[in-house]
């Protein structure tokens, strides 16, 4: 059963991991369903392209290509992550941050 819910929520919460504008619209695809696994995954992604801006602008303080790689690789590989789980239908919180972003966020159901 839970598995078909998920199918349900499946592209809504593939789509709002492409960019900030994937995101919003993936809250919009979601309006009519409320379906809670989509949302799960449209609270990561809005936590993980927030933090790409935000994180970004502080990296560009520093004119340091260790210290940007660093900060590419972070966000891909929670980026990838996210996406991949959004994919196998899972429900797993991104590494480090995902916890936070689905309490800072929780008010998107």
């Amino acid at each position: 059963m839970e598995s078909d819910y998920a199918k349900q929520g499946k592209t809504a919460a593939v789509v709002a991991y492409l960019t900030l504008i994937g995101t919003i619209i993936a809250f919009f695809m979601n309006q009519e369903d409320k379906n809670t696994f989509a949302y799960f995954h449209i609270r990561q992604a809005l936590g993980i392209n927030i933090g790409f801006y935000l994180l970004g602008a502080l990296v560009s303080i520093f004119d340091s290509w260790l210290i940007s790689s660093s900060f590419y690789v972070f966000i891909f590989v929670i980026w990838f992550y996210g996406i991949i789980t959004a994919v196998k239908e899972e429900q797993k919180t991104v590494p480090l941050v995902g916890k936070q972003f689905q309490q800072w966020f929780s008010s998107i159901k």
